[in-house]
């Protein structure tokens, strides 16, 4: 009995033993792989580049004060449409104490010399209606009161225009009522009342009263890079998206490259201008961020390949196309342009042709 159980025993571990080196035997072997494979189809190919900029209005005008002063009053807030010539705010003087000083004085020495003219005119009427001067000897003391009375009036004009800038014959042409020079809408209002305002001149720009911008002519303005910029042209469409404005497109047309270039970040950038076409019934906001596709080549219902079944060796690009089940050839095909996804064939494969993936492939087991 002992025998036996030792016999079977025996058995029993050579037969595990066997069967371990069978399973390790078996997962050794190389399985088989299976390649999956893509016919070419057609299909429309654009290339294009993108450019990153905002959605400007064309004519942006900064209205600046004639005179230095104090804002009084403002008439306009952002986003109000005003025409040519419509009030933006009104400016107060706040006149200089040695030109006002002299003013004063200019005018009241102007009083004096009228007074003393016309003392004089008067005395000298009295002997004329006498006919004791003759009328060319009058004639010089009456032209004396009117140069004194210009004078006089004069004096005081300047007064009123150091002190209030402008004088009551103006009315509502004074220089302290800032206009806009522009139809448009208000964009900024940078100032409050009460602020203080400097006349723009030669030394200095002047403080800005009002932004106003022609809302109904809108330009991209975006840069590229110099690898890109070469490619581009006057007159070339662009498919623009504003990121504020979700699921929509506007169509531009290139209007202006900039003939130089400027380094940011280490790259070469281009300034590139579009003439944005707007819709009636769209309103686009200045300075929204928008992305510019620009259409460098598109070619329609052209045979392609998905760019994943090209493999490199060396300087040449082929494809593998099936003679057989899992079975390949290499091929050289002449390829055209591509869009990043696809790539147009021009030659060296037909539709029919299953061309290898060589991402896409599948390990099974031999049969037994």
């Amino acid at each position: 009995m002992k025998k036996v159980l030792k016999i079977g025993l025996i058995v029993l571990l050579i037969g595990a033993f066997g069967g371990t080196i069978f399973y390790l035997y078996q997962n050794s072997k190389e399985k088989p792989t299976e390649y999956q494979t893509q016919k070419p189809q057609f299909t429309d190919i654009v290339k294009k580049t993108v450019a990153t900029g905002e959605v400007v209005p064309r004519k942006e005008i900064e209205i600046k004060p004639q005179v230095s002063g104090i804002i009084h009053e403002l008439y306009v807030q952002p986003g109000d449409n005003v025409k040519e010539g419509d009030r933006i705010a009104k400016v107060k003087i706040i006149p200089d104490m040695v030109n006002l000083n002299n003013a004063r004085t200019r005018v009241n020495k102007a009083k004096i010399n009228y007074e003393d003219a016309k003392t004089e005119f008067e005395r000298q009427k009295k002997i004329y209606d006498k006919g004791v001067i003759p009328e060319a000897k009058f004639q010089k003391y009456k032209v004396a009161l009117e140069n004194a009375k210009e004078e006089l009036e004069a004096a005081k004009n300047n007064l009123q225009l150091i002190k209030e800038g402008a004088i009551d014959k103006q009315g509502e042409s004074s220089n302290t009522l800032i206009r806009s020079t522009i139809n448009g809408t208000v964009l900024d209002v940078p100032v409050e009342r009460g602020n203080s305002v400097i006349e723009a001149n030669n030394f200095n720009d002047g403080t800005t009263i009002a932004s106003v911008a022609d809302m109904g002519d809108m330009i991209f303005k975006g840069k590229v890079d110099e690898t890109e910029v070469g490619r581009l042209k006057q007159g070339m469409d662009l498919n623009l998206q504003i990121g504020a404005i979700q699921g929509q497109q506007f169509d531009a047309v290139l209007e202006y490259i900039s003939p130089k270039g400027v380094e940011e970040n280490g790259a070469v950038q281009f300034e590139i201008k579009a003439d944005v076409k707007l819709r009636e019934d769209q309103f686009i906001r200045a300075g929204y961020s928008a992305n510019a596709n620009i259409i460098l080549e598109k070619k329609d219902s052209v045979m392609a390949i998905s760019e994943s079944l090209l493999q490199f060796k060396n300087d040449s690009t082929f494809v593998e196309v099936e003679t057989e089940s899992q079975q390949y050839k290499k091929v050289y095909p002449e390829l055209g342009i591509s869009d990043g996804i696809n790539i147009e064939v021009k030659s060296g494969l037909s539709k029919e042709d299953k061309i290898k993936d060589p991402t896409r492939r599948e390990t099974k087991n031999k049969e037994s």
